[in-house]
């Protein structure tokens, strides 16, 4: 089991060199709310905006009158509109993310939850209100917020071969983060993206992989078993095998890049061999790009 203060520190010296996320909010509908970071639109908020003519209607208080007093002109000082987003978060607790090819590579999984608590980091840093799919923990913003997610990230509890996403209760309008190795059956995470984008929610999959899934190293006589234990396939060529499980593995890169447009999300694999700093970089642009 992953302690879950280990899971904070590992996830926040990932986040550090970046500076706060704040995820993109063009539709915000039930989701706004007051936050701490401007969206460089008039409205309600603390920080000054621009100056700009007054309006029949415009109240006298809403008058700055230091500034008018240089001019003919009555200017009326506007602040910033200030929204926080609600972002939910999907890291697969699938068996098959407990996979790890070398023990000095991180498995699957723990490679996601660090991911999902960085990302969760840089988000409340930004204002944000971070949550999960599932609405077993709905989204809200400060450092107990991170403390509770650590918790639920780094006890993943039982779960199936293949994890499925979850989206009940997620709220219109949000943005959210699937991380998964996306193995499995791909018609849950097709539903779960289609209504999500039903409802006017866009976000990033990152598809998690380890190194030897890429390769395929396999040669004669080899045993695969699933990591639940429940699958296994025994061949006396395993190179033979090989060109098809790429061309498939290709196949499902294409698909879930496929689903990732049509549905209007953004798409990226992330293997664990490879720089967490680098995939951290990737979601925190997929998550702020403004649509």
């Amino acid at each position: 089991m992953i302690q879950p203060a280990d899971l904070r520190s590992r996830a926040e010296d990932l986040a550090a060199p970046l500076p706060p996320l704040m995820a993109a909010a063009d539709h915000l509908a039930s989701t706004v709310l007051l936050g701490e970071h401007g969206r460089r639109r008039a409205g309600m908020g603390d920080e000054f905006w621009q100056y700009r003519p007054a309006q029949p209607g415009d109240e006298a208080r809403m008058v700055d009158w230091r500034r008018s007093g240089r001019s003919d002109v009555h200017f009326v000082r506007e602040k910033e509109w200030q929204a926080a987003q609600s972002v939910a978060i999907w890291a697969d607790p699938g068996q098959s993310m407990r996979f790890s090819s070398n023990s000095n590579l991180p498995t699957k999984l723990l490679a996601a939850r660090v991911l999902a608590l960085a990302t969760a980091v840089l988000l409340i840093r930004g204002g944000e209100r971070v949550g999960l799919a599932d609405m077993s923990l709905p989204p809200r913003s400060g450092e107990l917020q991170l403390l509770r997610l650590a918790e639920i990230l780094g006890n993943p509890g039982e779960a199936a071969d293949y994890g499925a996403p979850e989206i009940k209760g997620l709220p219109a309008h949000a943005r959210a983060l699937f991380l998964s190795d996306f193995l499995g059956d791909l018609a849950p995470v097709t539903n779960a993206l289609t209504r999500a984008a039903d409802r006017g929610v866009e976000g990033a999959i990152v598809q998690i992989l380890d190194p030897q899934e890429e390769a395929f190293p396999f040669e004669g006589r080899t045993i695969f078993d699933s990591v639940g234990g429940t699958l296994s396939h025994e061949t006396r060529k395993a190179r033979d095998l090989r060109d098809r499980y790429l061309d498939r593995l290709a196949e499902r890169k294409a698909e879930l890049a496929d689903l990732a447009r049509v549905t209007g999300w953004q798409y990226d694999c992330h293997h664990t061999d490879r720089s967490a700093s680098a995939a951290l970089m990737w979601i925190y642009q997929a998550l702020g790009r403004v649509h």
